[in-house]
């Protein structure tokens, strides 16, 4: 016993005398700097873009078969391999390309480092839309977990790829939980809005809640209106205080929470093309978004000094997704 107690004491002085640091927090600059080398992650929509996780369509768009056309919701899909093209129009995937291609310069431009994700298998023509596979959070990123038959599974080349460059992974989404980061939007460092939709189900949402919490974060939930997929059809912020939004899309009560936190909205119309609001802010007030946006709209933008960078993006867009769509922001700068 004697000898226990000695080891004891000794075991107890150690730890007294080189101590134990709960704080500084994981998430804090300092933490972030000396254990993973920068400080990763985001608790804004709008700050400097430092790193964006993107991925150029390629070989898995081969397993689109311009022979199985579905006349009866005019595109095209298979529902034995699982597959589906979002319009009744397939564009060559040069096209594609080239539109992607530009956007990742336009990002480089901006003073972005784009990250590649490779490893895309079996046709998983979906995953140039990394937006939705993982979520940056302060500190780290969350793994989400696709519902869409065709996207499950790109979790596996995207945890690979956060692995590679040594950006924390704070949650993997597990269980029957369903979460896409297309209905993920932070509104400051204190408050983010998730959409729940057909992709996103209370299981993803109480998992995300579970991050944040522990952050000091507040995560409203919105209900989005029948088939809406994310949020992003229909919201996004452009600056510190300011979101572009579809307001048929967004319940009364959300429009009145934005101007409880001085947040301004300018309201798209029938006149815009409607992937404009699918826009990314690459630092506050400026903004890379697709061609199309109406007059009325430009002008509300100018209003507001809001610098626009317009790329073309419909071939891209055929596909189900935008400009927000293909770009998963990994560090942002913080904003006051």
């Amino acid at each position: 016993m004697a000898a226990d107690a000695e080891a004891n004491f000794r075991y107890n002085m150690t730890i007294k005398m080189f101590g134990v640091a709960p704080e500084p927090a994981f998430e804090s600059p300092e933490e972030q700097e000396f254990v993973w080398g920068q400080s990763w992650g985001c608790d804004n929509d709008v700050g400097q873009i430092r790193v964006v996780m993107m991925h150029r369509p390629g070989d898995e768009m081969n397993i689109i078969d311009r022979s199985k056309k579905i006349d009866s919701i005019g595109a095209y899909g298979d529902l034995e391999r699982g597959w589906y093209w979002q319009s009744d129009t397939i564009p060559p995937l040069e096209e594609m390309q080239a539109q992607h291609d530009a956007l990742a310069a336009a990002l480089e431009a901006q003073g972005a480092k784009v990250v590649y994700l490779d490893g895309v298998t079996n046709g998983r023509l979906k995953s140039c839309y990394t937006r939705d596979s993982c979520i940056a959070v302060k500190g780290g990123a969350i793994v989400t977990r696709l519902a869409g038959r065709i996207r499950r599974g790109e979790e596996l080349p995207v945890t690979r790829k956060l692995a590679e460059i040594g950006m924390p992974i704070l949650r993997t989404m597990h269980g029957s939980a369903m979460m896409e980061g297309g209905s993920f939007a932070w509104l400051n460092s204190k408050t983010a809005v998730v959409g729940r939709t057909i992709r996103v189900n209370d299981a993803g949402i109480a998992q995300l809640r579970d991050v944040l919490h522990h952050q000091g974060v507040e995560l409203l939930v919105i209900d989005m209106c029948g088939y809406s997929i994310h949020i992003d059809g229909g919201f996004c912020m452009i600056d510190r205080d300011l979101a572009l939004i579809d307001a048929r899309q967004m319940p009364y009560w959300f429009m009145q929470k934005l101007g409880e936190l001085g947040i301004k909205t300018i309201e798209t119309n029938l006149d815009d093309n409607g992937w404009i609001i699918n826009c990314l802010a690459v630092g506050p007030g400026k903004v890379i978004a697709p061609e199309g946006a109406s007059p009325r709209t430009l002008d509300e933008l100018a209003s507001h000094n809001v610098e626009l960078i317009t790329l073309p993006y419909h071939a891209m867009q055929l596909n189900g997704g935008g400009i927000h769509c293909s770009t998963s922001p990994l560090v942002r700068d913080r904003v006051e």
